[in-house]
C-alpha cells in the first residue's frame, strides 16, 4: 500500500520502518528534517521510501496516514492546519493518529474527517520504545469497523494486539486506563522493592518469588531490576507520563470517576521533575523514596 508516516519519534521512527520492510511504500514528514532523511537513508532505497517538507505532501496520494507526535495541540498543527494531513488526504483515505491524546480531540478529528470524505482512527499504543522497535505493541483503536478492517492488517506490521474499541474516542478512553493502571503499579513496585531492601531481605530474590505469584506484572517483570540499581535513563519518559495522565485526570473529572491513586503519583511525579528527573524512565518513583 501508499502509505504516509507524520512524526518519527520514539515510537514513529521505528513503526515506520516495520512498514517499510513489509513492503510498503512509506512517505514520511518530520518537524525536524534531519530526522526524515535519516529515516530514509534507513529505510527508503530499494522500499522507494521518500520524505517530503510538509504533512500535506506527505500524506497526498496515501491510502493510510499515520500521525504519531506529542499532544493535542501538535496533532492538530499535523493534521487540521494549513500544511496539514488533511489538506493533502485523498477522499477514501483513513487517518490513524497513534498519538495519546484527549477523547474529545479523537472525536472532533472523526467528525471533521467525515465531513471531509475521510476515515478516521484514534489508535494510541502501549509498549513504549522497545515495543515499536520489536514490533510488538498493543493499539488500542476507536472509529468505524469498515476503516479499522482495512487498517488491521497493515497495523500488524508492528503489533501484537490491535482491538476496536468502539466510535471514536475510545481507542483514547481505553489509553487512559492503560495509564491510570500502569501509576498506582510503579508505586506499589516501587514501595515494595525499598520495603524488601529495608527489612534485610535479598531484593533480587523476593522479586524473584513473588513474580511467579498473584504480584507479577510487566512492570515487576521490566522494571525492578533497573529500579533496584537505580537506572532509569531509557524509556517512557517522566515528563511524558505526567502529559498522559492530566489526560487522564481531566477526563475522569468529566465522568465522575475518583482516581485519588492516580491524583497521588502525578503529584509524586512533579517532585521527579523537580530534581531534574523529567526524561528518567517513570520506575523512577523508586528514587523518590530511596532519596527523599
Amino acid at each position: 500500500m501508499k502509505l504516509a508516516f507524520i512524526g518519527l519519534g520514539v515510537i514513529g521512527y521505528p513503526v515506520a520502518g516495520h512498514l517499510a520492510k513489509a513492503g510498503h511504500r512509506v512517505t514520511v514528514y518530520n518537524r525536524t528534517t534531519a530526522k526524515a532523511r535519516a529515516w530514509v537513508e534507513e529505510y527508503g532505497g530499494d522500499r522507494g521510501g521518500d520524505y517530503r517538507e510538509t504533512a500535506a505532501e506527505a500524506a497526498a496520494d496515501a491510502e493510510i496516514v499515520f500521525t504519531c507526535v506529542g499532544n493535542d495541540d501538535d496533532v492538530r498543527q499535523v493534521v487540521t492546519a494549513p500544511g496539514g494531513a488533511f489538506s493533502g488526504m485523498k477522499p477514501g483515505a483513513i487517518l490513524v493518529d497513534h498519538t495519546t491524546a484527549s477523547a474529545e480531540l479523537a472525536r472532533a478529528l472523526g467528525g471533521e474527517a467525515k465531513a471531509l470524505g475521510f476515515s478516521f482512527l484514534d489508535a494510541p499504543v502501549s509498549g513504549g520504545q522497545a515495543g515499536a522497535v520489536n514490533g510488538t505493541l498493543t493499539i488500542m483503536i476507536g472509529g468505524e469497523e469498515a476503516a479499522f478492517a482495512k487498517a488491521e492488517p497493515v497495523l500488524k506490521c508492528y503489533a501484537r494486539a490491535a482491538v476496536l474499541m468502539g466510535p471514536a474516542g475510545n481507542g483514547q478512553l481505553t489509553k487512559m486506563v492503560n495509564q491510570i493502571s500502569i501509576a498506582g503499579l510503579v508505586q506499589g513496585l516501587a514501595e515494595a522493592l525499598v520495603f524488601a531492601v529495608n527489612a534485610g531481605l535479598d531484593a533480587d530474590k523476593a522479586v524473584e518469588v513473588i513474580s511467579k505469584g498473584a504480584a507479577q506484572s510487566w512492570q515487576m517483570d521490566n522494571r525492578a531490576r533497573t529500579m533496584l540499581d537505580g537506572k532509569f535513563d531509557f524509556g517512557f519518559a517522566v515528563d511524558w507520563m505526567r502529559k498522559d495522565l492530566a489526560i487522564c485526570l481531566a477526563e475522569a473529572r468529566r465522568n465522575g470517576t475518583a482516581v485519588p491513586v492516580t491524583a497521588l503519583v502525578d503529584q509524586f511525579y512533579a517532585r521527579v521533575q523537580a530534581r531534574g528527573g523529567g526524561r528518567w524512565d517513570t520506575s523512577s518513583l523508586i528514587d523518590l523514596l530511596r532519596n527523599p
